[in-house]
This record gives structure tokens, sequence and C-alpha cells, in this order.
């Protein structure tokens, strides 16, 4: 499991953590019964807090990513397709809201949103990767 913290993000480090683990789940990085590493061993590697690393495994817990057992560890969630649609549209709309909200910062428009948004999609079904 790779995990990458920034201290240049305007994320908090648990937030980091939590979206890099999600992502790796629902790209079947992690799997369903995967083990993950203990809060400890987490911390010490990412040099960070154990209550950090404490608060991400909880939200991933929350959100159905993870399932812990006592004196066991953490473990991947076995994921259904539609859970994983459904999450994956979540993501979606968490990062189109971030793109609406700088377009506003520097006064771009919805139409123009709109056509920067279907150029983008055609270009990428064409095979075109920025």
């Amino acid at each position: 499991m790779q995990i990458v913290i920034t201290n240049h993000s305007k994320e908090p480090i648990y937030k980091q953590i939590y979206n890099q683990i999600k992502t790796q789940i629902l790209t079947d990085e992690l799997t369903g019964g995967q083990p993950l590493p203990s809060m400890r061993v987490l911390a010490k590697e990412l040099d960070v807090s154990v209550i950090t690393t404490k608060r991400a495994y909880e939200e991933l817990e929350k959100s159905g990513f993870i399932y812990s057992v006592v004196g066991k560890g953490s473990f991947v969630s076995e994921q259904s397709n539609e859970m994983i649609v459904e999450r994956k549209r979540k993501v979606i709309e968490e990062q189109l809201i971030a793109a609406i909200q700088n377009s506003k910062e520097i006064g771009i428009g919805l139409s123009e949103l709109t056509e920067l948004l279907a150029i983008l999609y055609k270009e990428e079904d064409e095979g075109w990767k920025m």
C-alpha cells in the first residue's frame, strides 16, 4: 500500500490518507479481505501521529470501505459493484464541486465550464490524455 503525504496540500493529513486508501480500494489495488497495516505501523511509515491514522481509519470504517476486528486489525471491506459505482459517483460529484468552486473563483461561467467539460470528455473518448 503506497501513501504519499504532502505538507503543501490544503487537505488535512488524515484526509490525504483516507482519500488515497479509498482510491486504492475503488481501483481494486486493495481488495476485499486484505489486511491493512496497523494504525501504529502506518503512522510510523508515514511519520505522522497515531491519532492521525486512527482518524483516517475511523472515517474509512464509517464510509464502509474497511472494517476492524478487535485484536486482529483492519481489513478492506468486500465491495459490491453497485456500491463501487455509487461511491465513484460521489467522488465525481466532489471533484465537480471543487471544479465549480475553482471556476467561480476565477470567473469561469457555467457555459464555459460545460464547454470545457464537453471538450475534455470528447478528447478522452478519442484516447487523448492530458
